[in-house]
């Protein structure tokens, strides 16, 4: 059974059809990604998937149990995690303090520890803080600890957000142009991080423009273009597909 499964998924805001009878289906431990041109739907369809917007039509099933109405921290509590095409930071607090927020699901504080600062409550506390640390070091960022997010490059930044995804341990992470407005340096490193935490056994889903990258990265393609998935397959099939080429890439491919 596929970990992620979505069936004629449909979006309308107002007269406009932002998703139109989307399936498709995401394997356990896939490399999958989402490419097409702007105005596809991309970001919509992630929206879906994790609870911030709620489809007008068909269903999104995780490990065969129905979210599409779920709310985003019900989403999030069952595994399913993501990043944001414009980066989403608390931008005054320290790199090391935004991967801890993306524990808070994990945070086991009672009102009793909270107040009084029981032993299990400080070992809690360590123990999540060495693993931020932990994070900060798989992203590459363990020596920016202690910068604040604001004055970190864009590129660390989009590391630091992948970072407080895997702190919460998802099942499925969701990466939302992660190579988005990034030195060529940068996108090796972020396909670097990608690639290790797929290795890991995390189902990785992308959105993202850059085809090359997707090209290198993904076991999967899907197109969609004005809503429509219009072809998945191999990166071969699709890149070699003529409406693909029509629809996005661009005769420059052929």
């Amino acid at each position: 059974m596929s970990l992620l499964a979505v069936e004629d998924l449909c979006l309308r805001f107002g007269g406009l059809d932002a998703l139109s009878a989307v399936t498709l289906e995401v394997p356990e431990r896939a490399l999958f990604a989402v490419i097409g041109p702007n105005g596809a739907g991309k970001t919509s369809f992630f929206n879906c998937l994790t609870g911030y917007y709620r489809p007008t039509g068909g269903s999104v099933r995780f490990d065969g149990r129905e979210i599409s109405r779920l709310s985003v921290d019900e989403v999030a509590a069952l595994g399913v995690r993501r990043t944001f095409q414009n980066v989403r930071l608390f931008a005054r607090l320290t790199a090391h303090e935004n991967v801890l927020a993306g524990a808070h699901l994990r945070a086991s504080a009672s009102l009793w520890g909270t107040l009084f600062g029981t032993p299990r409550m400080r070992r809690h506390e360590r123990a999540l803080s060495d693993e931020a640390h932990h994070w900060l070091g798989y992203v590459g960022l363990a020596d920016k600890a202690t910068v604040l997010a604001a004055d970190l490059p864009y590129g660390m930044r989009k590391r630091l957000e992948v970072a407080r995804a895997l702190i919460a341990r998802p099942r499925v992470l969701l990466l939302d142009e992660p190579a988005a407005g990034v030195s060529s340096v940068e996108r090796d490193e972020l396909a670097a991080v990608i690639r290790r935490t797929w290795d890991s056994g995390v189902t990785v889903v992308m959105i993202e423009h850059d085809v090359e990258l997707v090209m290198q990265l993904a076991s999967t393609v899907a197109v969609l273009d004005r809503g429509l998935l219009l072809t998945q397959g191999s990166p071969g099939e699709v890149r070699n597909d003529p409406r693909v080429i029509e629809a996005y890439l661009g005769r420059r491919h052929r």
